[in-house]
């Protein structure tokens, strides 16, 4: 058993902290928001993930995972202090890491002992190096220190699963004892460690996430290409999957990528790549594609809508995606906020994320439940991927709206189908399958 501290209670850190708990190891997470501390030791979560909740009682109760506002109390006893604070996009697309300057010059004026800081937030190329020279030159007395890298790959939705089952471990530090110490905390993951320098390691985690990004954005401009030529993109990215050096994943098109990482690490790698001089030509027509592809999703509610002021447009769905109640950068929040400007009305329903958008789009109004959406309505539009919209009984849909407009932003439904049950059906690149005349 460990003794771990874990700085930050958001995403990254509450998964990874429950998780190595749950690994047996001893953890104290400090935050210092006290009202989250207080809610998440009464067992209220700020967030919602499949599976976590009950993950952090079961290791409360036993003793092994702890909150808390102190860091004297969380750094008393650690050999590990994990950072996991947020790094938000700043306004030219850098990051801004000013909460990490804090944790840092934090751990160092309270350390008493010698430490292993780990990076786990995302971080620009450099910023180990930043980091400990911040600690370094912070402390009040000199104290043996490390720090290594850990990027974190943990999908939203589906973290615990990826905790346990990582597809690798990236490891960066110039202490390669450090890096060691840190392996042996992931070795019970039984996954490949890949140990190299900080800076190697932080690069890997952007030029993953930017190239995850643009398979998304590759194949949504397929997408509407395929809607021109009269192709079906789910046929076209199948038939491309079965090439190995291809293969299937993140070749689904739809309403863009969204989230905390993708949008940020893309803009942040463009940024980076811009201030030594480059210019990021693949990844700004990325980024530029994924913001076309919310408004193609809008533009087909005004092809078919004429108008949209004073019409009553439904969504399923709110957060980026399904499994979470997160709707940072959610394509869905984007195309709603322009309909809104637009002077439609808006009806919604996400099985998770209407707390969270109710605070941000109070003009919104909530559903009980996807039939409630499609009272009156003049169109639908899909927007999140849930489950629950599988099953949904389309002809009792039909029956309640104003007009029957379905524009389907992930290809959840078969056009054919649809327009047999009297829908005026879009997907997305659906070519003359989900584009012909209804």
């Amino acid at each position: 058993m460990k003794d771990i501290c874990v700085i930050g209670t958001g995403y990254v850190g509450l998964v990874n902290g429950t998780c190595f708990a749950e690994l047996g190891n001893n953890v104290v997470t400090v935050d210092i928001d006290a009202q989250k501390v207080e809610s998440l030791k009464k067992g209220v979560m700020p967030i919602y993930e499949p599976g976590l909740e009950e993950l952090v009682e079961r290791n409360v109760q036993a003793g092994r995972l702890h909150f808390t506002t102190s860091y004297e109390e969380g750094l008393r006893n650690a050999e590990f202090v994990f950072i996991c604070v947020g790094t938000p996009e700043g306004v030219d697309g850098e990051a801004d890491l000013k909460y990490v300057r804090a944790a840092a010059e934090t751990i160092a004026k309270t350390m008493t002992h010698p430490l292993i800081v780990i990076n786990k937030s995302t971080v620009p190329v450099g910023t180990g190096d930043w980091v400990a020279d911040i600690v370094r030159n912070t402390q009040p007395k000199p104290i043996q220190f490390s720090v290594v890298s850990c990027p974190e790959f943990l999908r939203e939705g589906s973290a615990i699963n990826d905790f346990v089952h990582p597809d690798r471990t990236v490891l960066g530090s110039l202490d390669k004892s450090a890096s060691e110490a840190v392996a042996q905390l992931y070795l019970p993951l039984r996954a490949p460690i890949v140990m190299t320098d900080l800076r190697t390691a932080e690069m890997i985690k952007y030029a993953s996430n930017a190239f995850l990004a643009t398979r998304i954005s590759f194949i949504n401009e397929i997408s509407i290409i395929c809607e021109k030529l009269g192709a079906d993109v789910i046929e076209v990215a199948q038939g491309m999957g079965f090439d190995k050096r291809i293969g299937h994943h993140f070749l689904q098109a739809g309403v863009g990528y969204g989230g905390s990482c993708f949008p940020k690490d893309v803009s942040a790698l463009s940024y980076m790549a811009q201030t030594h001089g480059m210019h990021p030509q693949l990844l700004n027509a990325v980024i530029e594609i994924n913001a076309f592809q919310r408004k193609h999703v809008a533009l087909k509610l005004h092809d078919l809508l004429h108008d949209v002021a004073g019409k009553t447009v439904g969504f399923w769905g709110l957060a980026f995606k399904e499994n979470t109640d997160d709707i940072r950068e959610s394509p869905a929040l984007a195309i709603i906020e322009a309909l809104l400007e637009q002077g439609a009305t808006i009806r919604a329903y996400d099985p998770v994320a209407m707390p969270n958008t109710a605070k941000e789009m109070p003009q919104i109004i909530m559903c009980k439940n996807p039939y409630d959406v499609a009272e009156g309505v003049d169109a639908i539009v899909v927007a999140t991927p849930w489950n629950e919209f599988k099953q949904i009984d389309m002809e009792r849909v039909h029956k309640v709206m104003k007009q029957p407009i379905m524009v389907d932003g992930r290809n959840m439904y078969e056009p054919q189908k649809m327009r047999e049950l009297g829908f005026i059906y879009r997907g997305v690149g659906r070519g003359f399958n989900g584009e012909g005349v209804n």
